[in-house]
């Protein structure tokens, strides 16, 4: 684990927390996932799940107010359709890293945790949270589309009609809705209570017999080669069609320049 702890990219930050592997979010203020975050979150899994030994692990953000506020959504003005489409697989890969590593991944949410920062809690084995975080999937009121892996993860996790809800409208809600609706497992006090809770989980769950763990969360799961690939067909035909939309891109600019109006809370 010398090594795994010793291993920092510009937008991970990395500590060994005697076996259980703390990974930080680091690209303040609101750890907005760029191209290079995602890359690098992805190529973390695929690393250890490829080694003999991958340990649990647990996601976090860096900072107090945020685990992510989704894609960075400044790093799209100006780009080209072929570009959102490589985003869109790239970040299409990180789900599929997550959805098959072999062992335990926590998320520990210590802020806001909207867009693709929900989709990467969605693909995690446990959830917890601060009171003080906020959830949703904002994308429909800034000229964006979730990934659809993450939609469909979203139907599984929450049930149809309340990711059909909280998708459709964009709104976002506290922790104590999340909870109630099966989003996240533990609320925890505060940030200074967060990790060690987390780490405490991600430990429980990494005693058990790895090919066991393994194997159960692999028919949990049920990760299937084709459907991942259907389900990538629909990101970027989706993406192909929104993205020069002139509604769409209206949205997304009022975002960029914060005019959006602001998000509602579901009670």
């Amino acid at each position: 684990m010398s090594e795994l702890a010793a291993s920092q990219v510009a937008t991970l930050d990395t500590a060994d927390h005697d076996g259980v592997l703390v990974v930080a979010l680091d690209r303040p203020p609101a750890n907005a996932m760029n191209r290079q975050l995602i890359h690098d979150l992805a190529s973390l899994f695929e690393r250890f799940r490829a080694g003999p030994d991958a340990p649990p692990i647990v996601l976090t953000g860096n900072g107090e107010r945020f685990f992510s506020a989704g894609g960075d959504i400044k790093e799209l003005e100006g780009a080209l359709v072929g570009e959102i489409e490589i985003r869109m697989r790239e970040f299409h890969a990180l789900l599929v890293a997550m959805d098959r590593y072999p062992r335990p991944v926590i998320s520990a949410i210590n802020g806001h945790c909207v867009g693709g920062g929900m989709e990467v809690a969605l693909f995690s084995d446990s959830v917890l949270a601060v009171n003080s975080a906020r959830f949703g999937f904002p994308e429909i009121n800034h000229g964006l589309l979730p990934a659809d892996k993450g939609i469909q993860r979203a139907k599984q996790v929450l049930g149809v009609r309340v990711a059909r809800r909280i998708i459709l409208s964009g709104e976002l809600f506290d922790a104590r809705h999340a909870l109630d609706i099966g989003l996240i497992d533990q609320l925890v006090s505060g940030p200074k209570e967060l990790i060690p809770a987390a780490v405490a989980t991600a430990r429980a769950a990494g005693s058990k017999a790895p090919v066991l763990y393994d194997a159960l969360k692999g028919s949990v799961n049920a990760a299937d080669d084709v459907l991942d690939e259907a389900s990538l067909r629909r990101t970027l035909k989706a993406a192909a069609d929104y993205f020069d939309d002139p509604a769409a891109r209206e949205l997304r600019q009022r975002w960029s320049g914060r005019r959006a109006p602001a998000a509602k809370e579901l009670r």
